[in-house]
């Protein structure tokens, strides 16, 4: 009976032996697994900081690749180069000569320009501009760029581009003449207006005076400010502005005032031309003459083109067609464009018979409309 007792203890003690091993196994494969899972990851964890960091190294190289780059220079004596400055001051009857480095320059420079005075010539590494005997006329912007070509179509390369601004001055000449007398400026609210006065020299005090009634017209600088550069800039016009404006420039005493501007307050046109047409007669009898007149309003300072579409046109019948504008104020004291184009039949036929039809077009869009003509039986 003891031999059993002691057999069955023993085999108690072996049992519960070998459930703790197993414990401490599964305990160690557990913790095993979790330091593997640890590991894989901290792996991931290092690849993607290793990603993170290429990919902000390769952002670094794309924008110093992309920073710009100026590739203006300006000649001085004696062979010396220098960069210039944003804004040069010359004096009128100077010359100056600008070199941008590339095989393939375009060049932007004031439109009233003297072309015999000025020369522009493509070298193998670099373009030369140089003006000689220069004038107030020439004070303005001088730009460069690198033009990228595919085949006969040309672009601008906005990442290597060179400009300086160069005011020449006469102390006899202070405002940069105008091409015209009399400047007309069209007046939006939703935009500012540019009074084109410029100096020929930063150092002049110019102001802004009305004609009727003569008054000057104060600045300060939020409603209406100066820049040489550009001339006064109305920041938010309004309908009170308008009217005949000059400028006047003060130089150490000496007084000088520039061309008119009329300035007019326009609507704001956003789509194309409003149209309508219209016939002197719609019913007519063979033998009797028409007007077919098509009239437009739109934007003061965009011009409007006229095509006309008429039953005797593929057979070339004869017809004569006129085309006017003008400006005209509407009672709210808006000023738009009136645009009109008239054709003219004499001597009506069979063939003249049908529908006129006329398009008003600017660069907003067009507008097609319509009218009958046809025999009075």
């Amino acid at each position: 009976m003891k031999f059993y007792a002691v057999l069955l203890f023993a085999f108690f003690t072996v049992l519960l032996l070998q459930m703790g091993d197993c414990q401490k196994k599964k305990e160690r494969t557990t913790q095993q697994i979790k330091k593997n899972k640890q590991n894989k990851i901290r792996v991931v964890n290092k690849n993607n900081a290793a990603r993170g960091r290429k990919l902000k190294k390769e952002r670094m190289f794309l924008d110093r690749d992309l920073k710009p780059t100026f590739i203006m220079t300006q000649v001085l004596d004696k062979g010396r180069f220098q960069k210039p400055k944003e804004t040069l001051n010359l004096t009128a009857g100077q010359s100056i000569e600008l070199r941008c480095k590339g095989d393939n320059i375009g060049w932007a420079y004031p439109s009233y320009q003297n072309i015999s005075r000025l020369s522009i010539i493509q070298h193998q590494k670099y373009s030369q501009l140089r003006l000689d005997n220069a004038r107030t006329t020439d004070t303005g912007e001088y730009s460069c760029w690198v033009r990228l070509c595919d085949g006969p179509e040309c672009s601008k390369d906005d990442l290597k581009m060179g400009k300086t601004y160069i005011f020449f001055t006469d102390p006899t000449e202070l405002f940069v003449p105008s091409i015209n007398y009399f400047d007309i400026i069209y007046l939006r609210s939703d935009q500012p207006a540019i009074i084109p006065c410029r100096v020929s020299t930063p150092l002049a005090h110019v102001t802004l005076h009305r004609e009727f009634p003569p008054q000057e017209i104060p600045t300060n600088g939020s409603l209406i400010s100066y820049d040489a550069k550009k001339g006064f800039i109305i920041h938010r016009p309004n309908l009170e502005q308008k009217g005949v404006l000059h400028c006047v420039a003060n130089l150490k005493g000496t007084l000088q005032t520039s061309s008119n501007y009329l300035l007019l307050y326009a609507e704001a046109f956003r789509g194309p031309p409003s149209a309508t047409i219209e016939a002197s007669s719609n019913a007519v009898s063979g033998g009797e003459h028409v007007n077919v007149t098509c009239t437009a309003l739109g934007n003061p300072d965009l011009l409007v083109d006229f095509t006309w579409k008429y039953p005797g046109q593929q057979d070339e019948r004869p017809v004569i067609i006129t085309n006017s504008w003008r400006l005209i104020d509407q009672q709210n004291g808006h000023t738009i464009r009136l645009s009109k184009s008239m054709l003219y039949i004499d001597d009506i036929e069979t063939i003249d018979v049908g529908d006129y039809i006329c398009t008003a077009q600017n660069v907003m869009g067009e507008t097609t409309v319509a009218t009958a003509v046809f025999f009075d039986w």
